[in-house]
Order: C-alpha cells, then structure tokens, then sequence
C-alpha cells in the first residue's frame, strides 16, 4: 500500500469545517529549538468521513506566514484576522474562498472604519454578516493607550519607547458586507483584558472562558449578548443558589477551546493549567443552568494546547494539532492527529454505517451481503470503510 500524506505537526493555527471536510492553515512548529512557521502557501483538508488528507495549492494576495491569527468560515469562505509573523504582530484581514477549488487568497481592504490594532491570541463569534473579534495580546502607540481606562493592560516586560504591549478586551465588529470597521461600546461588566482564551457562539450571545493576563490564567466565563451589546458574567446557579462548594468545574487555563455542540451546550477541551501543565480534561457547560459536567473520552493520554476545535456533524468536535508540552518551557510536543470528540448520542443511520463500515474486513457474513443495502447506505458505507483502513502515513 502506498504512503499517504498527512499534514505537519502544528500549534498557533487556523482550522474550520465545512460540510465534511475540515481545512487547515498556517501555524508553527519547533525545528532545532527555533519556531518554524509553517508555508502560507497550501491549505491543508482532511475529509472526515474517509479520515484522508489533501494538500492545496494556494495563490492571489496570500498571507505571511504566522501563529496566532483569530480565523473563522462565514459563507464557505475562510476569514484570518490578526497573527503574529517574523515581523511581529499584524491587523490585516484576509479571506479565502473554500468552495471553489481555486483557493485564492484576497486581502480585504476595508471601506469605512478603523481596524484594530495589531494583535494575535484573539478570538472571534461569526453573528449574521459579521465577525465580532475580542481581546488579544499586541502593540499599541504610547499616545493611544489611556492609563485610566482599563481596557489595555500593559505588558511591563516588552515595552520600547513610545510602543507597548499588553492585553485588551475590546469589541471589534467587521462587517464582511460593507467591508467596515467599528469599535463597539459594550455595556455591563467587561471582561478582564486577556489573551489565548477561548470563544463559542450560541444563536445571539458569544461567551468566552478562561485565558491569561500576566501571568494569571483565569476559569471564569463572560457572555455577550450580540443584540444589546452587554456583557454579564456567568456564576454557578448552584453555588449561588444553595450555597454548595463546587468543585467540578475547569481549573484556570489558556490555550484551551470552547466549541459549540448543541443550542445550550458549550465543550471546553485542553488548554495550559496554572501550574503550566498542559490538560486533557473535557467539560460541558449548559448555558442555562451554568452548571459544568466534565465528560469522559478517549483522549485522556493525549494532552493539547494551542489546538484547534471545530464543529463536526451530529454533534462531534474535532480537535487538530496543538502541543502536548508546555510550550513556555519544553517547546518540541507539537502534534497532527486529528481527535474526534462523541458529545451526544449518535443516530442509528451513524451507529449503522460505522458499525458495518469497522467490522467488513473481518466478518465474512457482512462482505456477503454488503451489496443488499440501500444505495444511500452502501454509498456512506463505502466512503466510511476508508475511516477504518489500516494506513501508512506520510508527514509532510
């Protein structure tokens, strides 16, 4: 059997999921202890059900090379904003359409507004039209950055004459439309300034988790609501309410992800601990009880931080790449597996067709009468078998 390709090791990338493929992007790894950022070039794409790997060329107004950049699909297109290349942080934007087969990268100029500063480490919620982007770490000017307002903390250890860095928690909202700009003025309690935190969207509300600022990495989690533009931050109904210790909630971290599964269910995976251990716990948080439910899975041993998570079908994450080490210290643990995360129960069609699709090369009896099923089930099936197959892969 011939090799077959699988993408590079990786942390600090970009990755999103349309339809049944999840594509990737950018990112860094650790060759001879100097960070090696990966080719802006090629868009790498990994179908789901086949669990086989594609490499794209990619061309037009590419982008540097870089980690860190806050990416997000909105319309089949790929959005990457903010990052962090050779030359430092960076605020352009650019998309890339995903469904054409060209992939031609367009910078986005935009018409109206400002945009942000340069920064890396954010994140973002796609709400109908638009990308709403929050926090980050980067540079300022010295003359725009207000001591009293304490939405920019300064980094005391990289400071350079009338330029400094530090960590924000401002709401930056890109009309994708109207190619504009707009710096939005929220209301309740913000967020403390931070990056490397992480980010979901659930129908009009965008929350976020956790994340560091300084040297602390926080567990606490803020929603805002997209409509009203307030933030409020979330507290354990049952802590409050009965006055119970709760000790079953995530520890503080950054680096982790926070990804959508269901209208009231948010799957936190991962991340760097306080104690700069890299995780491989799993939570669920409903949204309306503020409760959290760590999860069991099969991943316990595989450790990742700085990964990425993106929805899947039938509620499944799928998390790509990311170290298992902690990178402030040991920077070698960069990983390409691709872990699929079961959130809910699967429909019988799935539990079916993978059950048929694991057991054919062993069970004489299914091979026999694999050509009695339905033409739409033995299609699935047959894509499926691929999932399965032994594989001897190739790194790129």
């Amino acid at each position: 059997m011939d090799s077959e390709l699988v993408a590079r090791e990786r942390s600090g990338h970009t990755a999103v999921v349309e339809g049944d493929l999840l594509y990737v992007w950018g990112g860094y790894l650790s060759i001879a202890d100097e960070e090696v950022f990966l080719p802006n070039n090629e868009i790498w794409v990994y179908d789901l059900e086949r669990g086989a790997w594609e490499v794209f060329p990619m061309s037009g107004e590419v982008p540097p090379s870089m980690s860190g950049t806050c990416g997000c699909s909105l319309n089949g297109h790929l959005f990457i904003f903010g990052g962090c290349d050779h030359s430092g942080q960076t605020n352009e934007i650019y998309c890339v359409n995903l469904t054409d087969g060209k992939y031609t990268w367009r910078k986005i100029r935009h018409e109206t507004g400002s945009a942000p500063s340069p920064r890396d480490k954010l994140s973002c919620w796609v709400y109908n039209e638009s990308i709403i982007y929050f926090g980050g770490y980067g540079r300022k000017l010295l003359t725009n950055v207000d001591r009293r307002n304490r939405s920019f903390i300064v980094d005391e250890a990289s400071w350079m004459e009338d330029v400094l860095w530090g960590w924000n928690n401002e709401v930056h909202v890109f009309d994708t439309a109207k190619s504009c700009w707009s710096e939005t003025q929220t209301h309740g309690r913000a967020p403390a300034p931070r990056a490397a935190h992480a980010s979901a969207a659930v129908g009009c509300k965008g929350y976020i988790c956790g994340g560091r600022v300084m040297e602390t990495r926080t567990s606490d989690i803020h929603c805002l609501d997209f409509q009203t533009w307030t933030w409020s931050e979330m507290q354990n109904l049952c802590k409050i309410c009965y006055r119970i210790p709760v000790s079953s909630s995530p520890v503080g971290r950054s680096w982790h992800t926070l990804t959508a599964v269901s209208d009231g269910g948010l799957f936190l995976f991962g991340g760097l601990s306080v104690e700069c251990k890299p995780m491989s716990d799993g939570w669920l948080l409903d949204v309306e009880t503020k409760n959290w439910r760590e999860v069991e899975h099969p991943f316990k041993n595989k450790p990742r931080l700085w990964h990425t998570a993106s929805p899947g079908k039938d509620s499944d994450v799928i998390v790509f790449g990311g170290s298992c080490d902690s990178i402030l210290l040991v920077d070698t643990g960069h990983c390409n597996d691709a872990l699929v995360f079961q959130t809910q129960p699967y429909p019988l069609f799935r539990i079916c067709e993978d059950y048929i699709a694991m057991n054919l090369m062993n069970c004489e009896r299914l091979r026999d009468q694999l050509h009695l099923l339905p033409p739409k089930l033995l299609t699935a099936v047959q894509t499926r078998m691929s999932f399965y197959r032994p594989s001897k892969k190739q790194r790129y």
